[in-house]
């Protein structure tokens, strides 16, 4: 075995090409066989369950968004600059089509990227956790 001393639950995750976080990401495991080598050079302090989401394409908040992770690898960046009060885990639902609740919906977070907009317009005062539901045809 090319790291004996790597005990993990799925040794075939390591170096498959994908970094992995965790157990997977250690020395004994070789940094995940090479696949984290990478991403631990360029973002040594950020310490992430799931690594392979850092600079994928698509803002992951949390632990990602953070300046040791590089604003999610830079994918946080534009989010970020847009909605700097706007402090949720899930980014990439601000202004997805999609009218959200809760901390979305709110003026930090640009009324969830101005999906919100019209149906706050519609019902001022109308607050309820799945804003997209109402007029969808379906009594809930």
């Amino acid at each position: 075995t090319k790291y004996p001393d790597c005990k993990i639950d799925e040794p075939s995750r390591i170096g498959d090409g994908r970094c992995d976080g965790g157990d997977e990401n250690t020395e004994e495991c070789g940094w995940d066989g090479g696949d984290c080598t990478e991403l631990n050079a360029k973002y040594p302090d950020c310490k992430v369950d799931y690594p392979s989401s850092i600079g994928n394409g698509r803002c992951t908040g949390g632990e990602y968004n953070t300046e040791a992770c590089g604003w999610g690898g830079g994918d946080c960046i534009e989010f970020n600059t847009k909605y700097p009060d706007c402090k949720i885990d899930e980014p990439s639902r601000i202004g997805d089509g999609r009218c959200d609740g809760g901390d979305e919906n709110t003026e930090e977070c640009g009324w969830d990227g101005g999906d919100c907009t019209e149906l706050n317009a519609k019902y001022p005062d109308c607050k309820v956790d799945y804003p997209s539901s109402i007029g969808n045809g379906r009594c809930t």
